[in-house]
């Protein structure tokens, strides 16, 4: 299937062809929308959405120098009150001083743009480089959960590919970038992934291989998962004949990260990337 030139790839939705290729086709090539309900009970799993949405705005607004005071006033919910409380009390622990907020980084890849968003990137020129993801996960994700996840790879290789404007002009060395995941309700336990030249290597080729395999499919040929599992959480399964009953609420996070990028406005004039 000839993709448009244009055709931005991100950690949603090579996440997205990994769990189902169909699910890949319908929302990031046709942008289909199904009225479907992702989890149940529905009011609980979107109040939970926004209250996630709202935690990543406040520390957005920290972060470009709103006092903490005038932030922590208008705060009425119980679970944004602990996450806060919980950011400004632990945080992520010792980072780099300089910081980009909610900033945008793009890269080639196998004749595409490979797009990653992230919640704050804490520099050191020279010496190091932390990416900072913020979690408001229920449950505590496994170091082997968060390891398969396609975020972990696109972010560090993303940020070696495209991150030379914050670096001095130089490019980053692998040896000294470092992924974080904080988690909101599990403060004094983050994970943290070292990068490294062969991990490098290893995700240019695997994310390269990943779009030119996506591709070569034909349109017929984006099959639905074989582990209906997935499909549980998944808006299209009634498309799909795969079940009308949404799935728990407790396990719709990943599943609803994927759409929210959909949603991002990227304004490339604004984007740091590296030219093909």
């Amino acid at each position: 299937m000839a993709l448009p030139h244009d055709f931005q790839f991100s950690q949603g939705s090579l996440q997205d062809y990994l769990d189902c290729p169909l699910r890949f086709y319908l929302r990031h090539v046709r942008r289909l929308a199904w009225p479907a309900v992702v989890a149940e009970p529905a009011l609980e799993h979107e109040r939970h959405l926004l209250q996630g949405s709202e935690f990543h705005h406040l520390v957005h607004q920290h972060e470009v120098g709103i006092p903490v005071e005038q932030l922590s006033a208008v705060i009425s919910d119980a679970n944004l009150r602990r996450w806060w409380l919980n950011y400004l009390e632990t945080g992520p622990g010792d980072i780099p001083e300089v910081h980009y907020s909610e900033i945008v980084l793009s890269a080639p890849a196998a004749g595409h743009r490979l797009v990653a968003k992230y919640d704050l990137l804490a520099v050191d020129p020279g010496k190091r480089a932390v990416i900072l993801d913020w979690k408001t996960y229920r449950r505590r994700p496994g170091r082997r959960r968060l390891e398969e996840r396609v975020q972990t790879r696109v972010y560090s290789y993303v940020l070696v590919q495209a991150g030379s404007d914050l670096n001095e002009g130089r490019p980053i060395e692998p040896a000294r970038a470092e992924m974080v995941y904080w988690f909101a309700d599990f403060p004094n336990d983050p994970e943290r992934f070292r990068y490294d030249e062969h991990r490098y290597a290893e995700d240019e080729i695997y994310l390269s291989s990943l779009i030119e395999e996506i591709e070569a499919r034909a349109e017929d040929q984006f099959d639905r998962t074989a582990d209906q599992e997935r499909c549980r959480l998944c808006r299209y399964r009634s498309l799909c004949q795969r079940g009308v009953r949404a799935g728990d609420f407790r396990e719709a996070e990943e599943e609803r990260e994927a759409e929210q990028e959909l949603e991002i406005f990227l304004d490339f004039d604004q984007t740091a990337e590296i030219e093909y």
